[in-house]
């Protein structure tokens, strides 16, 4: 049997076609005995602009809207003509059993694949292949286990509801705002209400007005206690007056044992945030650094919302564990089958694992290095501590001091890689403090600080937000 492979990109068909064995270059595609495999270019065909579907829609009139095509048009863009020439001559030859759809393995790539086939007109039964990692031994077992076309339908059928209703609001919205307003508004399903969010926040900014607060400091004996937030600048100088280089007592001293969970790995989303948040990468440059660092076989699959792996996967993360921290270690943490849909957590592969990352990009040695330290550190032990809050008392008011005792680091023993490691912030709890304790002599300080206007928004952000807006960041093809 003979059979054709379509990839979303010539790099992604290349390492294909070394797995499968098409080494022979063609115009557009690479053979080999029993097999052919070629390439997308990304998004080949998208859907028509209202003018293709009526010549009066070259003109904006309001009058005309809404545009509600009857049947959907795509078109191919003049600059990848080409290439899809190429595909649709081989998705119509007879010589192949099957076509294997290779793109990539999310709502995106179904679509992608689904569109050159459907313009085509082929009628090759369609079978899809699957995988999270471009290793050569993860294409091998892919196209061992390769699944019907159909069980994807309504992943593409998502797509399509996405796409189409980006041109819906995109198209009629447009042509709407700007009729009315006499210039030029380009409105956007996810564009529009990202602006609102910027303008909303940055309307409050402006319109912020800070307002001073007041409070007093207590040191004596090792012990900083504050107290509570005061309005009047009067009542803080009262109250400094009143203690200053009196003695105090200590009232209380509450323990809460607090026991923190190892972090899940990495989903898109929170290592984008990361990244951005310890190097101040952008959401795209982060993807785009994932894509490639994909695409050299050494991360899997990056566009994914799960932060688990599978049970059959155990072993696969436990050697990695091994090759990269020395450690066998239990990763059952790890593992939750119901919450791994699509793809599994973004993952070292083993070749990532073991390469020499200053032969990378500092961009790309950052992005690995992230998702190698983020494994580790969720298979660590819990990170163990004692919130300890002291109550300190001064002629009849009232201080309070905040203290952390570890008792187990667990996980937080892990530094980020190539930042440098942050210093302690919470100081630990006096060894000869007890309750009832004078502390014979104390400072009293009046301190004033300033209500702060809302942050200005940043990538960090907007990740956390992604889900609710309905962004999807794509690297270009």
């Amino acid at each position: 049997m003979k059979y054709l492979v379509i990839a979303e990109k010539p790099s992604v068909s290349k390492s294909i076609a070394k797995v499968i064995g098409a080494y022979r270059q063609e115009d557009g595609y690479l053979e080999g005995g029993d097999c052919v495999v070629s390439w997308c270019l990304g998004h080949l065909a998208e859907y028509a602009a209202p003018e293709h579907y009526n010549e009066r829609y070259e003109n904006w009139r309001f009058e005309d809207l809404p545009i509600l095509p009857a049947e959907w048009k795509l078109l191919v863009h003049n600059t990848k003509k080409p290439q899809f020439n190429v595909l649709r001559k081989l998705l119509r030859s007879k010589k192949f059993d099957y076509v294997v759809n290779a793109c990539d393995a999310g709502r995106e790539g179904e679509a992608i694949f689904r569109r050159v086939y459907a313009l085509a007109g082929s009628k090759l039964p369609i079978k899809r292949l699957w995988i999270s990692s471009m290793e050569d031994a993860a294409i091998q077992q892919g196209f061992e286990n390769l699944r019907d076309g159909a069980a994807y339908d309504n992943l593409f059928a998502a797509s399509e509801c996405r796409a189409k209703a980006d041109w819906l609001i995109g198209m009629n919205g447009t042509r709407a705002f700007t009729k009315k307003y006499g210039r030029k508004q380009t409105i956007g399903r996810v564009q529009t209400p990202t602006l609102a969010m910027l303008t909303e926040r940055q309307t409050k900014i402006q319109n912020f007005v800070k307002e001073p607060y007041y409070k007093v400091e207590l040191s004596g004996a090792g012990v900083v206690a504050a107290s509570e937030q005061m309005a009047q600048e009067q009542d803080a100088d009262t109250m400094q007056a009143a203690c200053d280089g009196q003695c105090a007592v200590v009232g209380s001293i509450e323990r809460k044992r607090v026991e923190k969970k190892p972090p899940k790995m990495y989903d898109l989303t929170t290592l984008q945030r990361e990244a951005n948040r310890y190097y101040g990468m952008t959401a795209s440059q982060t993807l785009q650094a994932l894509q490639e660092l994909y695409e050299e076989k050494l991360v899997t699959y990056p566009r994914t919302d799960s932060q688990f792996v599978t049970e059959d996967m155990r072993t696969t993360v436990e050697s990695l564990v091994l090759a990269l921290d020395g450690q066998t270690v239990d990763v059952s943490c790890v593992i939750n089958n119901s919450k791994v849909t699509d793809h599994h957590a973004i993952l070292p592969t083993m070749q990532g694992a073991k390469c020499n990352k200053e032969k990378l990009s500092e961009t790309k040695q950052k992005i690995l290095s992230l998702i190698i330290w983020k494994l580790v550190q969720a298979v660590q032990p819990p990170f163990i501590y004692e919130d300890v809050l002291v109550t300190v008392c001064c002629q009849g008011r009232n201080f309070t001091a905040k203290y952390k005792d570890v008792l187990q680091p667990g996980y937080t023993a892990k530094s980020v890689p190539l930042v440098e490691p942050e210093k302690n912030k919470d100081a630990s709890l006096p060894n000869d403090l007890e309750q009832g304790m004078v502390l014979p002599v104390v400072r009293a300080e009046k301190k004033q600080g300033f209500t702060s206007p809302p942050k200005v928004y940043t990538d960090v952000i907007f990740c956390e937000r992604k889900e609710w807006i309905g962004i999807e960041e794509r690297s270009s093809a």
